[in-house]
């Protein structure tokens, strides 16, 4: 473990595995310790992984302002994080809520990233959160499966607040619902700060139009991932949010949930490591690679 101080003294930590080329990773949640992304599928074996925990989370040290979780208020830890690992510019690749996070920036500094992976991203920064329609949309396509009749019911009312959250709909964000989801998911309580994430997507927290004139600067190739049985985002929706990028390819990992690298580490691995060790290119923004 490896700890730096952030701009107001709070000690953040973060977490070194693999070797190779550095690759910084902001996890998801929001606001969940980056223990959850594991070695990614196995990209350690190829990339030395550089895991955050954001402020408030796993070995990393609680603010003296919990008005600091909020999402904008996060990037100036990334930008301390990247001068203190001596990084000139970084590979940065992102979780869920994280993604807003990196978007947030990349847009206010453009020139430290290399390159950019969003996986399965949030794109609230873009002012475009996943919507219940499209959540449920994606949660039909589950229908065969043993557990749907008992999920979906809960799963909906949840959406549309007329139910509180419920395990029994924690399927729907795995492709597989295996051992290694239902352990994978287990942990997600003792691993998140609650008071964290609800300030995460705190009102101020994003100016969409402001995010997208800035991300016009931003030339460093970007890879959208998107999984195709999730439904934040659904494959749609991370179409739209590569446009936001002026080069910008989108993937999809075929009956992929919300966290690709466990339902199909080789593909994940894989189609990562095109992206992050092609030469620069130019695709057309939005483009989805054959």
């Amino acid at each position: 473990m490896q700890t730096f101080g952030a701009g107001d003294g709070t000690q953040l930590s973060y977490h070194l595995r693999g070797e190779g080329e550095p690759l910084a990773v902001l996890p998801g949640g929001p606001m969940r310790a980056s223990v959850y992304l594991g070695d990614l599928g196995g990209l350690a074996a190829h990339r030395r992984l550089a895991l955050l925990d954001l402020r408030g989370t796993g070995d990393s040290g609680v603010p003296g302002d919990p008005a600091t979780y909020r999402c904008d208020r996060l990037v100036d830890d990334v930008e301390v994080w990247r001068a203190h690992m001596g990084l000139e510019h970084m590979d940065l690749l992102a979780h869920s809520a994280a993604g807003s996070l990196a978007m947030l920036y990349a847009a206010r500094y453009p020139h430290r990233i290399r390159r950019l992976v969003l996986i399965t991203p949030n794109p609230s920064a873009l002012g475009m959160p996943p919507s219940p329609e499209d959540r449920l949309a994606a949660a039909r396509l589950r229908a065969d499966e043993t557990w749907f009749a008992e999920a979906f019911p809960a799963f909906e009312a949840w959406l549309t607040g007329e139910g509180d959250f419920d395990e029994v709909f924690m399927p729907f964000f795995y492709g597989r619902w295996d051992d290694a989801a239902r352990t994978h998911d287990a942990a997600a309580d003792e691993q998140t700060n609650d008071e964290a994430a609800d300030r995460y997507f705190g009102e101020g927290a994003f100016t969409p139009d402001a995010t997208r004139a800035a991300l016009a600067a931003l030339t460093a190739p970007v890879l959208v991932y998107a999984g195709g049985a999730d439904g934040g985002p659904r494959p749609d929706l991370a179409r739209r949010t590569a446009e936001a990028f002026p080069n910008a390819e989108v993937t999809v990992q075929p009956g992929a949930g919300h966290y690709p690298w466990l339902d199909d580490p080789e593909h994940f691995v894989r189609r990562t490591l095109a992206f992050l060790d092609a030469d620069t290119v130019s695709p057309v923004a939005g483009r989805t690679p054959a």
